[in-house]
């Protein structure tokens, strides 16, 4: 349900709680240690984000990055959801939204989609639950994103959700031997106003 009003969002309850958002075809939550299997998956994928992790993608890489979730998420530093199809709770995605500033004002978000689920709509839905609630809860002003300069869904669908393509970070990422191109997004609280979709009912 779209909303024109973000002030529903209660701030800061998704410190305390991690917040479980539900849309028409997906559900967001908490990583758990049941994902950690899938999650080796995602992250070995050759346009996986990194997450901040720096060893090679493992199950010790994954199992970190579930227990890091509801501690980074309670001090307030970053918030990690998986994607999943609600129809049959399949985890097809992963997302973190992260704080570049101690207010939480400026926020970068990483994403990675299974390759199957690209393209179907997926992104986009499980992008606005996510904004929403960054530009709501979280009460961030500005959030970024980078995408690989060849990456032209990624750039068309980050497009679609108001960003501004600020610039291009040479040789910024690196995918195996080689350094790649980035394009930097972002998207302002105010460029938000059609995006919006009510999350508050769903933080529990």
């Amino acid at each position: 349900m779209a909303v024109s009003d973000p002030s529903i969002f209660v701030a800061s309850s998704w410190r305390a709680t991690s917040p479980v958002l539900v849309g028409p075809h997906v559900t967001l939550r908490e990583p758990a240690q049941d994902d950690v299997r899938t999650l080796v998956d995602l992250l070995s994928l050759s346009d996986a984000t990194r997450f901040g992790l720096d060893d090679p993608p493992s199950e010790f890489t994954a199992q970190h990055l579930v227990d890091e979730a509801a501690r980074e998420r309670a001090a307030g530093r970053a918030l990690t959801l998986v994607v999943t199809v609600t129809a049959s709770q399949a985890v097809v995605g992963l997302v973190q939204v992260r704080q570049l500033d101690p207010q939480f004002e400026a926020a970068e978000w990483e994403w990675t989609i299974a390759p199957e689920s690209r393209g179907n709509g997926i992104f986009l839905e499980s992008a606005r639950l996510v904004g929403s609630l960054a530009f709501g809860a979280i009460g961030v002003h500005r959030l970024e994103a980078r995408a690989l300069l060849q990456n032209g869904r990624a750039n068309g669908a980050l497009r679609k959700l108001g960003a501004v393509q600020e610039g291009i970070l040479r040789r910024s990422a690196r995918r195996s031997n080689e350094y790649l191109d980035q394009v930097l997004w972002a998207v302002l609280r105010d460029d938000w106003a059609k995006h919006w979709v009510s999350t508050a009912p769903l933080v529990h």
